[in-house]
C-alpha cells in the first residue's frame, strides 16, 4: 500500500463530512508568447463568508489536479488562486478536533507536505496569486509556490496556528524563515498570534516579503498574469535577500524572551514553533518537513489545542448566536443615544457608538467642566483617529458633530437609548434614572454599565422596570470584545432585543447574564484575587502568591490587574460581593489599608514591587507555598462556577468560559477555565463533556 493509500484509508473516512475545497483547472494563454500556464482555482462552492479550507478529502483533490498538471509536457507554468475574495484560511478545524489517535495526526501533516510540496518541485515554475484571505494552510500553499503576488486588498494574512496551540505544519517553519528572514518569520508565526491573534494587510505583507509583487484588487489577477508572464520570458528578474547570514540565534533568543514573559510555559506551541524555526536555518527539506510532522502530531494530540479549538468555536460561533437572546424582530430602532456622565468610561462609550451606530449622541455631567473635558477627550481621540487614517477628514468632522453635550437631561427627549456611567453608588444611580425617566420617551431603553449592582434594586423606583437593562462594557471599550448584556426579573424581550441589536452594532460579543452580584467576570476574578490576597493576608509571601498560577500563562498576575483596575474599584467590588456571599468572598483589611493609603497598587512606575505598599499586607503567620495557592484559587473557582451554572446566571458552562476569554483576555489554550478545571480533576461534577475541549471519550 502506497503512502497515498495508507493516508487515505485513516483520514477520509472520519472526514466524511468535510466541505471540500476543489481544485479546478483551466489553461490561460500568457501575453508576450510566454506560453500556456494552468491556472488552479480553489474553490469550496460557496460564497466568501465560507472560506476555503483544506481536509483530506481537499488535499487529495489538489493531489489530483497536480498530477494531471505534472503529466503534460505543454505547460511554462502553473498558477494557483482562490474563489472571489477568498484565497484559502487553512486546515478544516472540524476534521482536526475529530482527530483520536497519533497516526491520524501524522497522517494529514505528512499529506500536506506531499501535495504542497510538489507546487514548488514541478519542472516548470509555480506561481501564487493570493486574491484574498490567506491564513494557516492557504498562506503555506503560497510560500510552496516559486513566485507569489499579492493583492493590495487583502484583509488577512496570517500564520494563527500557534493561538490555538498548533504549528504550522504545512512547511510554515521552514519555508517562511529562509524567504524573509527568521526575525520577520517569528512575527508572523509566534508574535502576532501571542498578541490576539493579529492579522497582516495585503500591503504589510508585501512589505515584509511574503509576495514578490502587489496590485490592486479591480484587475489583480489579469495584472498577476502580465506579470507572471514577464518573469517567464525574463523581462522581469525577481532579487531576494539570502538570510543565511541573519542572526538566528538571537532572533530566537529574543522571541523565546517573549513568549516566557507572555506565557510563562503554560503553552508547548510557541515554544516548538521556535525550535522549528531554528531548525530550518540547517535542516534539509525532508528534514524539517519530517520534523514538523512530528511537533504537529504531538500538539493535535495535546489538550492545549483541544481546548483552543473549543475557544475559537466559542469565539466564532456562539458568540453569535448569543444563549438565550430574544428574538432579533422585537428590537427596536435606534436614532439617537444619550450618555450620563462625561468620565473617560462614559467617553469611550459616546465615541463607540458615534463610530458604530453613525448617531447622534449626547453627554451629560453635573457641569461646564466635567462636560467640557468629556466632549473633548472624544475629538481628542477622533483626531488620534484621522491622524492614524482610521477615518477621512470628512468622517472625523462628521463623527464631532455627533457628539455633543448638555448640562441638562432634557437632550435626552428624543433618545432611543440611555446609558448611565456614573458612580458605582446604588442610590446615585437610582437618582439618575428618576431623572431620566421623566424626560425620555415611552419606547426608550435605559442601560445600565454598572459592574456589580443589582438591577432590581436599581430599577425598583422606575414606573417601567421593563425597559431597564444591564449593558456592561470592559475596559478599554474601545477594545475589549465583550458586552455582558444583563436581564433583570422586570427586563421585557423588546429592551432585551433591542440591547443584543446595538451589541451586534457595535461589534461587540454579548452575553445574556441574569441580575446576579457582579455578573460574571468580575465575580469570578473577585473570587480569584479574594483568595490570593486571603493567602498573603495569612502570611504567604507577596511575590509567591501573585506567581504561583504563572502556569496558567494569564494575561497578567493577580496584583497586576489590581493595578489595572485600581484598589478602590476592586475593594468596592470584594465589599459588594461579601455583601452578597459573606461565606465565600471576603474583605481584606489590608487591602482597605492599601486604599487608604492612596497608593495604585503594589508595583512601582519600574514594575518593582513597591516595599511600603508590600508592608501593609504583613503581619500573618500561617503562609501558603505557591502550590497550596494555586489549589486553593483553582477550587475556588470551580465552586463559584458551578454555583452561578446552579443558579442560572448563564445557559451554561460556555458561557462562562466566553466571558473569561473575551471580557478577561484568559488564554485560548486554556479554553477560558471550565476545560482546565475538567482536566486538572477539580469540576465535579465536568463542567464539560469528554470530548468537548478535550480528546475525544
Amino acid at each position: 500500500m502506497s503512502n497515498l493509500d495508507t493516508w487515505r484509508s485513516l483520514l477520509t473516512e472520519r472526514n466524511a463530512a468535510e466541505v471540500v475545497t476543489k481544485a479546478l483547472v483551466r489553461d490561460v494563454e500568457l501575453p508576450g508568447g510566454a506560453g500556456t500556464m494552468a491556472l488552479i482555482t480553489l474553490d469550496n462552492g460557496f460564497d466568501h463568508t465560507k472560506p476555503n479550507t483544506f481536509g483530506p478529502h481537499g488535499l487529495f483533490a489538489l493531489n489530483g489536479a497536480l498530477s494531471e498538471i505534472a503529466a503534460r509536457t505543454d505547460l511554462a507554468a502553473v498558477g494557483v488562486t482562490g474563489k472571489p475574495f477568498v484565497f484559502a484560511v487553512g486546515a478544516d478545524l472540524k476534521g482536526a478536533a475529530s482527530m483520536a489517535a497519533r497516526e491520524e495526526a501524522q497522517a494529514i501533516g505528512a499529506l500536506g507536505h506531499h501535495v504542497f510540496r510538489r507546487l514548488g518541485e514541478l519542472p516548470i515554475p509555480s506561481f501564487a496569486f493570493v486574491n484574498g484571505a490567506a491564513m494557516g494552510g492557504g498562506l503555506e500553499v503560497a510560500l510552496h509556490c516559486t513566485y507569489r503576488t499579492i493583492s493590495s486588498g487583502v484583509p488577512a494574512i496570517a500564520l494563527p496556528e500557534c493561538f490555538l496551540g498548533l504549528v504550522p505544519g504545512w512547511g510554515g517553519t521552514q519555508l517562511l524563515p529562509r524567504l524573509i528572514g527568521p526575525a520577520r518569520a517569528i512575527k508572523l508565526i509566534v508574535e502576532n498570534p501571542l498578541s490576539q491573534n493579529r492579522m497582516l494587510k495585503g500591503a504589510q505583507a508585501f512589505e515584509l516579503g511574503v509576495a514578490d509583487a502587489m496590485f490592486e484588487p479591480a484587475d489583480f489577477l489579469e495584472e498577476s498574469l502580465r506579470w507572471a508572464a514577464r518573469v517567464l520570458t525574463g523581462d522581469t528578474v525577481v532579487a531576494r535577500d539570502s538570510h543565511e547570514n541573519d542572526d538566528w540565534d538571537k532572533a530566537v533568543a529574543d522571541a523565546r524572551f517573549l513568549v516566557d514573559m507572555k506565557l510563562r510555559g503554560a503553552s508547548p506551541a510557541p515554544y516548538r514553533a521556535l525550535d522549528l524555526i531554528s531548525l530550518a536555518r540547517t535542516a534539509s527539506r525532508d528534514e524539517g518537513f519530517a520534523a514538523e510532522d512530528e511537533a504537529l502530531a504531538d500538539l493535535l494530540m495535546g489538550d492545549e489545542l483541544r481546548a483552543g479549538l473549543y475557544s475559537f468555536d466559542l469565539v466564532q460561533r456562539r458568540a453569535k448566536r448569543p444563549a438565550g437572546a430574544p428574538d432579533a424582530a422585537l428590537a427596536r430602532k435606534v436614532t439617537k443615544v444619550g450618555v450620563v456622565g462625561a468620565g473617560l468610561m462614559a467617553s469611550q462609550m459616546a465615541l463607540l457608538f458615534a463610530r458604530r451606530l453613525e448617531v447622534p449622541v449626547v453627554l451629560t455631567d453635573l457641569d461646564e467642566a466635567r462636560l467640557g473635558k468629556g466632549v473633548g477627550h472624544v475629538h481628542a481621540e477622533v483626531d488620534k483617529l484621522l491622524a492614524k487614517g482610521r477615518v477621512s477628514a470628512d468622517q472625523a468632522n462628521r463623527l464631532k458633530g455627533l457628539v455633543t453635550g448638555s448640562l441638562t437631561k432634557d437632550a435626552f427627549a428624543d433618545a432611543d437609548f440611555v446609558i448611565e456611567a456614573v458612580f458605582e453608588e446604588l442610590s446615585v444611580k437610582r437618582q439618575v434614572f428618576a431623572e431620566v425617566e421623566a424626560v425620555v420617551s415611552a419606547g426608550c431603553v435605559l442601560a445600565t454599565n454598572t459592574s456589580s449592582l443589582s438591577l432590581a434594586e436599581m430599577g425598583a423606583a422606575l414606573a417601567h422596570p421593563e425597559r431597564l437593562v444591564g449593558f456592561h462594557f470592559f475596559n478599554p471599550v474601545a477594545v475589549m470584545p465583550l458586552l455582558e448584556i444583563v436581564k433583570a426579573p422586570s427586563t421585557d424581550d423588546a429592551t432585551l432585543a433591542t440591547a443584543f441589536a446595538v451589541g451586534r452594532s457595535l461589534k461587540k460579543s454579548s452575553v445574556l447574564v441574569k441580575d446576579a452580584p457582579a455578573f460574571v467576570v468580575n465575580r469570578l476574578l473577585t473570587r480569584f484575587m479574594g483568595e490570593v490576597i486571603a493567602a498573603v493576608d495569612e502570611g504567604t509571601p507577596l511575590e509567591t502568591a501573585e506567581h504561583s498560577l504563572d502556569d496558567l500563562g494569564l494575561p497578567m498576575t493577580p496584583f497586576a490587574l489590581l493595578q489595572l483596575v485600581g484598589p478602590a474599584v476592586g475593594l468596592h467590588v470584594a465589599e459588594t460581593l461579601h455583601a452578597a456571599f459573606p461565606e465565600r468572598f471576603g474583605v481584606s483589611a489590608n487591602m482597605a489599608k492599601l486604599v487608604a493609603s492612596g497608593k495604585p497598587g503594589v508595583y512601582l512606575p519600574d514594575f518593582s514591587l513597591d516595599p511600603e505598599a508590600v508592608a501593609l499586607f504583613a503581619g500573618g503567620a500561617t503562609p501558603s507555598t505557591a502550590a497550596e495557592v494555586r489549589l486553593r484559587v483553582l477550587r475556588a473557582l470551580a465552586e463559584e462556577i458551578q454555583i452561578m451554572l446552579d443558579e442560572g446566571v448563564v445557559a451554561a458552562a460556555q458561557d462562562i468560559d466566553l466571558c473569561m476569554i473575551l471580557g478577561a483576555g484568559w488564554p485560548f489554550h486554556l479554553g477560558g477555565i471550565t476545560p482546565y478545571l475538567d482536566r486538572s480533576g477539580l469540576a465535579r461534577p465536568r463542567f464539560l463533556p469528554p470530548g468537548v475541549a478535550s480528546l475525544p471519550a
